[in-house]
């Protein structure tokens, strides 16, 4: 099925220009309660996407390749562009003086930011996923997810706790994603559907490509580890069977696409339809992606541009996370692939 996002006219593109940071504005003024601190937490979000696009691309001739000798939380090497990304991430969103508290891939504990640069909102993000890749050239990209504290005035105080971190998905006001390859590419939503920019390096902007991304409710691309296959459950199994015997596609296979960084596998799903699969397997049985920070921000994302995200058998963003680096499994992209999962899992029995 061919895609169904809507994309502006190039002339248009040259003569008229539509900023993130216009377009963060329009978002703001639809609002009637707005006090705009959403709108500098998104431009110090987007400010900091453009260092990181511009360190990527200089990655090889700076000296940023190869490791830098450390771990993160989850116990998996750290790239030096990983560290740099990181603390880039932690210094933009600590100088808008919009944030209480962090959480980001990179580091075991919260970070609970100081009096005189603190603010209202909570951001979860993880600085530089798919950064394994980096060393290849293949895409990689940051997710980020935003969450306003449940009592703003104690915040300030300084009374953060935990209880502003562990909420369910359906609870964030914003997400989003920038994906770093031949082009900068950023998704964001403020729960009123989905916008897409590219970077303008002559304009040094993020300018709107994609107005209002739609995810088709059905696709013929599926996008999983083949490699895990032998641990997957029946329900998983049976649905990529379905999809390379053309099952559900007139007898026609889907195609197989997997980069291994899931901003670009989502990106992909996003534009051109079809599912985005991570199960939970025998290897780790609750799944491997993080809950706050890759889970719930891309299911927003794929949620307001009319399609699904469920672990197989509950939405994702009903969840309620028990800890800051929870796992979960997840599957997202066009309703209908989604919903022909979560038949299959209850056909099965399979958890």
């Amino acid at each position: 099925m061919a895609s169904q996002v809507e994309t502006v006219d190039a002339q248009l593109l040259q003569t008229d220009p539509l900023t993130l940071s216009a377009w963060i504005l329009t978002q703001q003024h639809r609002s009637p309660n707005a006090r705009g601190r959403l709108t500098v937490l998104l431009n110090a979000i987007g400010v900091g996407c453009k260092f990181v696009a511009s360190a990527v691309r200089r990655a090889g001739l700076a000296g940023m390749m190869g490791m830098a000798g450390s771990e993160n939380v989850q116990g998996e090497d750290q790239k030096k562009l990983d560290v740099i990304a990181n603390e880039v991430f932690k210094n933009s969103l600590r100088r808008s003086g919009q944030c209480c508290i962090l959480i980001t891939e990179e580091e075991d504990e919260p970070i609970f930011i100081e009096k005189e640069h603190r603010g209202i909102y909570i951001v979860v993000f993880d600085p530089l996923d798919g950064s394994s890749n980096i060393d290849c050239g293949v895409s990689v990209g940051t997710i980020f997810g935003i969450y306003k504290a449940k009592d703003p005035q104690a915040e300030l105080a300084g009374n953060s706790t935990l209880d502003d971190v562990l909420r369910p998905g359906t609870e964030m006001v914003a997400a989003g994603y920038c994906m770093y390859g031949s082009m900068a590419y950023m998704m964001i939503t403020t729960g009123n559907g989905v916008a897409g920019f590219t970077l303008d390096p002559t304009l040094g902007e993020f300018v709107i490509t994609h107005p209002k991304v739609q995810v088709p409710p059905r696709g013929t691309i599926y996008s999983i580890n083949e490699g895990n296959a032998a641990n997957w459950d029946p329900a998983t199994t049976k649905y990529v069977e379905n999809c390379k015997s053309g099952k559900y596609n007139n007898g026609k296979p889907y195609s197989l696409r997997y980069v291994g960084s899931m901003v670009a596998d989502v990106h992909r799903t996003l534009l051109y339809g079809g599912i985005f699969m991570y199960p939970a397997d025998k290897k780790n049985p609750n799944g491997k992606l993080r809950v706050l920070y890759e889970c719930f921000p891309m299911a927003f994302l794929v949620e307001q541009a009319g399609g699904k995200a469920t672990t197989g058998t509950a939405r994702t963003m009903e969840m309620v996370p028990t800890s800051i680096h929870g796992r979960a499994p997840i599957y997202l992209g066009s309703k209908e692939e989604v919903e022909e999962i979560e038949r299959l899992k209850k056909e099965c029995g399979c958890q």
